[in-house]
């Protein structure tokens, strides 16, 4: 099934900004998939997932401020969690949905949790991939290494031998998967040559001040919904006993391991999206 790039108006603190999404999908669909992406990447890490389940989700994958299609903002500090939420309440306004689904990847996980654990939330059922209410400074550090350096490519092939340098932790894939994922992550420059599809400018508040651990239990308490954690068994965001610990309070998350992925496992492939295919259909 095809899809549509559409956008919607976003007030954000600077005035309205265009954001981006994919839809796939019956646009009349009233059973609604809302798909949020990771720190550094855009609505197309969803494709696969997003055409498997269109024949039973209107899907809607959301550039956050700053990347993709979407607006940048020029005061780079207002790039926070609290203004994707925002982002995020809108998305599920212009949906016209009662209650949606939502798969999250790291960051977009954090929004889903934060959004579910509000009273009123309008997620029925919560995906996680590689990412939970305990994130270790150390593994922080690593997934930002590279975050807001820039680099620009003379050329498609010299993009993919970065990716395949830094964006290991998205595990073993064969040769079209890189170039796959290569082509989903570059805008073209002016003069030639590709960059990152993000502002650089995010990078600001992780540059500027110490990293830390994240330390969301108490969010995680208030989550009422079913939940499903996709989990790189070679993580460094997601830590073995904080997966445990997931598993025996608050929601009580159901775990898919992918074996001998880092952060994070790729949303592709018949077990990967089997599997959370399934978890959205019991409920």
């Amino acid at each position: 099934m095809s899809h549509q790039d559409l956008t919607f108006p976003f007030l954000s603190p600077e005035g309205f900004m265009p954001i981006c999404y994919r839809q796939w999908g019956d646009p009349d669909n009233p059973k609604v998939l809302i798909c949020v992406h990771g720190l550094s990447r855009n609505r197309m890490d969803f494709d696969e997932l997003s055409q498997t389940l269109s024949d039973r989700y209107r899907v809607m994958s959301i550039d956050m401020p700053g990347r993709g299609g979407s607006g940048w903002l020029q005061d780079k500090e207002a790039y926070a969690i609290p203004l994707y939420e925002q982002v995020c309440a809108t998305a599920v306004a212009v949906s016209g949905a009662v209650e949606v689904d939502w798969v999250g990847t790291s960051m977009g996980g954090l929004i889903g949790m934060g959004m579910a654990a509000r009273p009123g939330s309008p997620i029925r059922r919560l995906v996680l991939n590689d990412i939970g209410p305990h994130v270790p400074a150390a593994g922080r550090r690593d997934n930002q290494a590279a975050f807001g350096d820039d680099p620009q490519f003379k050329d498609f092939e010299a993009a993919v031998a970065w990716h395949k340098e830094h964006r290991s932790g998205f595990g073993p894939m064969p040769e079209d998967g890189w170039r796959q994922m290569t082509e989903v992550s570059l805008r073209p420059l002016e003069d030639g040559g590709y960059a990152l599809h993000y502002d650089p400018g995010l990078a600001i508040n992780q540059k500027r001040e110490p990293v830390e651990d994240i330390d969301l239990w108490g969010v995680w308490e208030q989550i009422r919904c079913p939940l499903l954690t996709v989990w790189g068994t070679e993580s460094k965001l997601l830590l073995a006993d904080d997966l445990r610990r997931m598993q025996d309070s608050g929601p009580r998350t159901q775990v898919l391991p992918v074996e001998d992925v880092g952060h994070a496992p790729r949303l592709s492939g018949e077990a990967v999206i089997g599997g959370i295919a399934e978890f959205l259909a019991a409920g």
